[in-house]
């Protein structure tokens, strides 16, 4: 029996796991005339220079030098080094409260209210003097929660060292419940480098998946 009951127990945790993981969407919008990869290398810079050499912001230059590597460019040790110059800028905002209203079950199945029949016709179960509190946890009546939506940004420019030119011009935007740059930024800079570099001036959802499931 406990055997049984194991096995029936074990997709359900599985089913219970998968809806607690949620896709990350972002809408990437790409702009480029990047040049095929022929020994072109590069250098990633902060657009805000406050940020040069420290180890956040390298933590994220890492992740987009190593989808750069992926597609055949190479790191460079300086910008007098590389032939295109990375310029990247991330964040995310203060959000902003949102409110969902679910109708409840008092009036019946949804605005009714619920009752029993019984041999003298329909009743409400409080008129035969027991409590349930299924009646009485907010259960019965329309159920209202807030949450906080937080849009975050990541902005990708890249140039041509020797003149200045700009060979791609990328955004990733995103809104989601957590305002944690540490989750947020892998999430866009995969977002922004799936089908690198894109279709230029296309818009696109990219939907990445969460990382415990690959």
């Amino acid at each position: 029996m406990s055997r049984k009951l194991f096995a029936l127990a074990a997709p359900i945790a599985m089913l219970a796991i998968a809806a607690c993981t949620t896709p990350f969407r972002a809408d990437v919008a790409r702009f480029q005339q990047m040049p095929a990869p022929q020994g072109e290398s590069f250098y990633i810079q902060p657009a805000d220079e406050s940020l040069a050499g420290g180890l956040e912001f390298a933590t994220y230059a890492n992740l987009v030098a190593l989808e750069l590597g992926e597609y055949g460019y190479s790191a460079a040790r300086s910008p007098q080094d590389a032939t295109l110059v990375v310029t990247m800028q991330y964040s995310v905002d203060d959000g902003r409260e949102r409110i969902v209203t679910s109708p409840g079950f008092h009036r019946g199945f949804w605005g009714y209210r619920s009752a029993f029949y019984g041999r003298w016709g329909w009743r409400s179960p409080y008129h035969f003097g027991w409590y349930d509190p299924f009646f009485d946890s907010g259960f019965g009546y329309p159920h209202v929660r807030s949450y906080t939506l937080y849009t975050s940004e990541l902005e990708l420019r890249i140039d041509r060292a020797a003149n200045g030119e700009s060979v791609f011009e990328g955004r990733a935007r995103a809104r989601s419940r957590s305002d944690a740059l540490t989750e947020l930024v892998p999430n866009l800079v995969e977002a922004m480098f799936t089908g690198f570099p894109g279709n230029s001036g296309e818009e696109v959802r990219i939907t990445v998946m969460p990382r415990d499931e690959g």
